[in-house]
């Protein structure tokens, strides 16, 4: 019983802090997924580190990574950590600087 009343009390804090969310920040909830099944190599994209977090910086990233697939992590989100070799990861910040790159 103790879980579900965990879970009750932080699903309204979810959805209001999801409700602060800017536009910039909505467009980094899609993953673009490419056609071609590739392995993934954070190597090159690690300029990238830095610089502001956009739809098209994901797209120029999952191109030049050879990656099939983005995945955006915003601040304080858990993710799952299942290891999948076509997958490029992205870590940003409150501002949507990019502080991580890597694959998986």
């Amino acid at each position: 019983m103790r879980p579900m009343l965990t879970l009750a009390a932080t699903l309204p804090m979810a959805c209001a802090l999801a409700a602060c969310a800017t536009d910039d920040a909505a467009d980094l909830t899609e993953m673009p997924v490419r056609e071609s099944a590739g392995e993934c190599d954070a190597g090159p994209v690690q300029y990238h580190a830095g610089h502001t977090a956009t739809a098209a910086m994901g797209e120029a990233m999952l191109e030049e990574s050879g990656a099939r697939q983005l995945r955006w992590v915003p601040p304080r989100t858990a993710v799952t950590m299942d290891y999948r070799p076509d997958r490029l990861t992205v870590s940003y910040d409150d501002d949507l600087v990019i502080e991580r790159i890597n694959c998986g």
